[in-house]
Formats: structure tokens, C-alpha cells, sequence
């Protein structure tokens, strides 16, 4: 069966996101388990933190569905490199983060809905996936 990714699909997941400690919710678009791609609808709210880090096997690409956010991207050496906004409807819309790049990303407002979309299976980040900030 279709998943509609609608404003009714939107609004429930940006509600969870506000009511979630986290202040985000995803909503998986996998047709199973056993699904090899990674693919999710992510509602993360303003305030909500998303540490550095990095996937040093697969892409991501993040579209962004509703409301607006900045992603930034750091060196090594943990120093802000670039930082983009996307917006829904903007002159940045989506970006795609090679694998091993270390970033993150910050919601500018409420309401904000992005597709994310990253390369073979899922496998959880370790310690050093993560920046020691």
C-alpha cells in the first residue's frame, strides 16, 4: 500500500516531534525489516540537538519537506567548515552529504519535516562516529 505524504502525515509527526523529549520523530518509509535502504521522514523542532557526526559508509541526502533548517559541517579538527540553510520552496531545498563528512543540522522553526535517504542497509554509529566536542 502507498504511504501519502500529505499535511495530515506532517502535522501528526511534527506534533509527536513537539511533544517528544528529543523535540524529533521519525517516521520510517522502509516496506519492511528486511528493506536495505535507509529512508525516513525526520519532524525535528527548534532546540532540539542533533550531535556532530558522521556515516562513514553511506551518503545522505536530506530534502527538505517543511519549515527550514541549517546544516552545518565541520573538519576534523571539529571547526565549522560550511553551513547551509534549506528551506522548503528555497533556493536551497536539499543538500547531499558525502559518506565520512562529519555535520549536523539545526531546526530554524517549528514545524520543520525532512526526507532523509542514506545508502544500503542501516548500521547504529559507534563512538567515534560521533564529535567529542
Amino acid at each position: 500500500m502507498a504511504v501519502k505524504i500529505d499535511s495530515v502525515l506532517l502535522d501528526s509527526l511534527s506534533a509527536q516531534a513537539k511533544v517528544s523529549e528529543r523535540l524529533r520523530m521519525n517516521y520510517d518509509l522502509r516496506n519492511s525489516a528486511e528493506d536495505t535502504s535507509q529512508r525516513m521522514l525526520n519532524a525535528i523542532e527548534p532546540g532540539s540537538v542533533v550531535p556532530v557526526h558522521r556515516h562513514r559508509s553511506t551518503s545522505e541526502t536530506v530534502v527538505c519537506l517543511r519549515g527550514s533548517f541549517v546544516e552545518e559541517f565541520y573538519s576534523f579538527a571539529g571547526e565549522v567548515e560550511a553551513s547551509f540553510e534549506v528551506a522548503a520552496g528555497g533556493e536551497c531545498c536539499a543538500l547531499n552529504i558525502p559518506a565520512g563528512v562529519w555535520h549536523t543540522l539545526r531546526s530554524l522553526e517549528s514545524g520543520t519535516v525532512i526526507l532523509e535517504v542514506k545508502d544500503g542497509a542501516y548500521v547504529p554509529m559507534g563512538e567515534e562516529d560521533v564529535m567529542k566536542r
